[in-house]
């Protein structure tokens, strides 16, 4: 026969049964149960007071904790919430220590916990986790890597197109630019040499495939990075239907939407001066948790390479043949017309033989194609790939050339 068990529950019960039956005192009621007279009298007190129900075992949390945040320190914080909305609990309790330097702010941990029990944390919806990545420069002073792209476009209330470049310093995240523009290449231009003239070139430029900052054409040249590469500035494109890889600006992206176009402006107008004030208040006063709960506008300097008056123009070693791109993006060689590219019209490229006897076409330094000797057609290549080696971008290796 298995043994009988009890609870806790089952003996206050019958405690309770057996002092009703009234056949022994309370003392030696209580010794039979092995219990206190004082827990005897507090269990009777419990089941007058609710019957049965009162027996049940409470919660035996203190009613207040001793290192609970003082309400003093509770209410600046939601407070500021409230202010900031979008903010989360690294940058609310960097703002708080700046403001009042002088008190006990919380942990971070501690001041998302506040906020949960105010109601004023909304659940986040988990994301898949992305591919492998490739690996791309990581910029290590202001003004070594900057990043463009178009926000996705979007109506503002008067039914009216707007199309929100952006601009931001790899480094320090500062936001150079967000003005609405056409998205042409006449538009995005001009968007650029504003910025260029306040801020100066930086040494590479990250962007996405899509025109007008890339093409499908001769190694992904479109006329705007025609344009950089003449200016001195590197292009880096990210992987085609990668955007993880330009990452930093994404997320900026995110924050661009939430704080300006959530809902839009009644008029492009309106919508410029919100993108205005928002990457004053991005630069300012916003921290960033990669700079150390400090605002990007701390950690950038201007560029020391001014926009220059001129171009520059492409020099080749002696061993290259040199060619002007006609303006319908022919070339000509060896008494025929060869087509390379119309982004590349009124420009100059070099010719170099390879030791397979094929011609290796270069713009500065940029590998477009090669002119294969059999068939006497060009070939061109992709877009470069920072990160990959060269003959898996294009299928060929062109490291190996005749001549000195």
């Amino acid at each position: 026969m298995p043994w009988k068990e009890t609870c806790a529950m089952d003996e206050k019960v019958r405690f309770i049964v057996a002092y009703l039956e009234a056949k022994q005192s309370m003392s030696d009621l209580c010794a039979s149960f092995g219990i206190s007279r004082k827990t005897g009298y507090e269990v009777l007190a419990r089941y007058r007071a609710a019957g049965y129900a009162g027996l049940a075992a409470g919660s035996r949390a203190p009613h207040s904790h001793g290192r609970a945040t003082p309400p003093e320190l509770v209410g600046p914080i939601v407070a500021l919430r409230q202010e900031r909305p979008r903010w989360g609990p690294k940058k609310l309790r960097a703002e708080l220590t700046r403001r009042d330097p002088g008190k006990p702010w919380p942990a971070a941990s501690t001041i998302g916990e506040i906020l949960d029990r105010a109601g004023l944390v909304a659940p986040r919806r988990r994301s898949r986790a992305a591919g492998p990545r490739r690996a791309l420069s990581v910029p290590e002073q202001p003004n070594a890597l900057w990043s463009t792209d178009f926000k996705g476009w979007f109506r503002t209330r008067d039914n009216r197109r707007c199309d929100p470049l952006t601009i931001n310093d790899g480094y320090s995240r500062y936001y150079l630019n967000c003005t609405i523009v056409p998205p042409t290449t006449a538009g995005v231009r001009a968007a650029f040499e504003r910025v260029f003239q306040e801020y100066g070139l930086p040494e590479r430029m990250r962007s996405d495939n899509g025109p007008p900052f890339s093409s499908r054409g001769c190694a992904g040249l479109s006329r705007l990075n025609v344009w950089w590469i003449r200016l001195g500035i590197e292009i880096e494109l990210i992987d085609p239907g990668q955007p993880q890889q330009n990452g930093r600006h994404e997320r900026a992206h995110a924050t661009l939407k939430a704080e300006t176009a959530a809902p839009p402006a009644a008029s492009p107008a309106a919508q410029q001066a919100r993108f205005d004030a928002f990457c004053w208040d991005y630069n300012t006063q916003r921290p960033h948790e990669a700079l150390g709960q400090e605002p990007p506008a701390w950690h950038y300097t201007p560029s020391p390479r001014p926009y220059p008056d001129r171009l520059l123009e492409p020099c080749y070693d002696a061993d290259c043949e040199v060619r002007r791109v006609r303006s319908g993006g022919e070339i000509k060689w060896r008494g025929g017309r060869l087509f390379l590219s119309e982004c590349l019209a009124g420009e100059t490229v070099g010719l170099r033989e390879l030791s397979s006897g094929d011609g290796l076409v270069t713009f500065f330094h940029h590998e477009l194609g090669v002119i294969e000797r059999t068939t006497m057609r060009f070939r061109s290549f992709g877009p470069p790939r920072p990160g990959r080696p060269k003959a898996e971008q294009n299928g060929k290796t062109v490291t190996h050339v005749t001549g000195p």
